[in-house]
């Protein structure tokens, strides 16, 4: 269920949009003022009292303003409602809320969609506001993976990968799609987008590399059983296998295929990624021997570095693994809990930990970079929303009851959300609820 707190100076929950009423009651009692204010005909001398300051020290007023006291001063007048819709205004608001765009040390992802629109959104990604909706549905089971890139949503379906077009609602798709990205003898267990290719690593052991605007397409032999985990970045591929073995490779024209570490892990690889300073990466592995499930490797030397906390019970694998910053990542596996690391502070105890309430494993984890994180349950496709300021959950949403299913993975926009589950993608739309 939402709840609401007390609107504070830039208060993340203060409502952009106020209630009806008290719209009313406000035009109402600022009538005179907005017809004077919008009447006001040029060369008359000085306009109403409010406009004669100057737009620095207006500007600076409106700082001190919440959400709701924002929205109602622009309905005063039109002028003054274009004025109380910039950015600037919006910014340190928005930078309170759950997925409006911004990252927590400020900067902006989503440049094309206005901030005051985006704080709106974000009331309904709070308040648990949606429209649930079916994209795709196939026949027999699977275990998807999908990335979520711009206007097209990739999606691995048996040994195939699908590129599909979103509608500019958001909420539906074309059905005939933009390319597929073939090659796998079995079915693609996990894949990335990066440098314009798709790389994907499969249950025939192989890793496949495709040009994503372009015919080029390869696939090499990798592991000696499935390639449960990759990812790319910096001209560099790492692959992890249920055959307890980590490798780096090189993704250069020269060296396409060529492996350049090879590191035993003890146990099977089900998660991997490479740290954004491109010095190291981090292996989930299953925790069915005596070392930790969570360890960082030199990306250059493929020696270990460090390895993340400390007695984890058997079997608390590692699904799924994502860096936020170089110093900090979040992970979630079989023992039910999201948790976040903080590498500058401990390897040894993370900093924060939330626990699925209802004992599910969690299959994957998202990341809106500051306030917002979403997780996927493995059963009846349980879809959660949480903010890392608090320690419970937000909402859930089930998208595969009666039938359960794990949700193998999902993404999201400012103003909507995508899950894979075994036998359908399921869209969630905050934007129009």
């Amino acid at each position: 269920m939402g709840r609401k707190g007390t609107p504070g100076p830039h208060g993340e929950a203060a409502d952009a949009d106020t209630d009806g009423e008290a719209e009313a009651g406000q035009a109402a009692a600022a009538g005179a003022g907005a017809q004077e204010a919008e009447a006001w005909p040029p060369g008359a001398g000085p306009g109403p009292p409010l406009w004669r300051l100057p737009e620095e020290l207006l500007l600076l007023i409106c700082s001190y303003l919440d959400s709701q006291a924002l929205g109602r001063l622009g309905q005063v007048s039109r002028r003054l409602q274009r004025f109380t819709s910039r950015d600037l205004l919006w910014r340190p608001i928005a930078r309170a809320c759950l997925n409006s765009g911004f990252t927590r040390h400020g900067t902006d992802l989503v440049t094309n969609i206005p901030v005051k629109e985006r704080v709106k959104v974000s009331q309904n990604w709070r308040r648990g506001r949606c429209r649930q909706g079916t994209l795709l549905k196939w026949r027999r089971n699977l275990m998807p993976w999908m990335q979520l890139e711009g206007g097209c949503l990739y999606l691995s379906q048996a040994e195939d990968i699908h590129a599909y077009q979103l509608c500019p609602d958001g909420s539906s798709l074309r059905r005939r799609p933009l390319a597929i990205f073939s090659g796998h003898e079995e079915d693609v267990c996990r894949f990335v987008l990066a440098s314009s290719h798709v790389v994907s690593g499969g249950g025939d052991g192989k890793i496949g590399l495709h040009k994503i605007n372009g015919t080029f397409s390869i696939k090499f032999s990798a592991h000696e059983q499935e390639v449960n985990c990759v990812d790319c970045q910096g001209g560099v591929i790492v692959s992890g296998s249920r055959d307890r073995t980590a490798k780096v490779w090189s993704l250069s024209s020269s060296q396409l295929g060529q492996c350049l570490h090879t590191i035993q892990t003890e146990d099977r690889v089900w998660s991997i990624a490479i740290s954004p300073l491109l010095s190291s990466f981090v292996t989930g592995t299953a925790c069915c021997g005596h070392v930790s499930p969570l360890r960082i490797w030199d990306l250059t030397s493929g020696q270990l570095m460090t390895h993340l906390g400390r007695d984890f019970h058997r079997g608390a694998g590692v699904l799924d693994v994502l860096y936020e910053t170089p110093s900090t990542l979040l992970s979630c596996g079989y023992d039910t809990y999201i948790r976040y690391w903080d590498i500058r502070t401990s390897s040894q105890k993370c900093v924060m930990e939330w626990e699925e309430p209802h004992d599910s494993a969690l299959y994957c984890v998202q990341s809106d970079g500051n306030h917002m994180l979403a997780s996927g349950s493995s059963y009846y496709g349980v879809v959660r929303l949480w903010d890392r300021r608090q320690k419970g959950c937000l909402h859930a949403f089930s998208l595969s009851s009666p039938t359960s299913s794990p949700v193998y993975c999902l993404r999201f926009s400012t103003t909507h959300l995508y899950a894979a589950v075994a036998s359908a993608l399921h869209v969630l739309d905050f934007k129009t609820p």
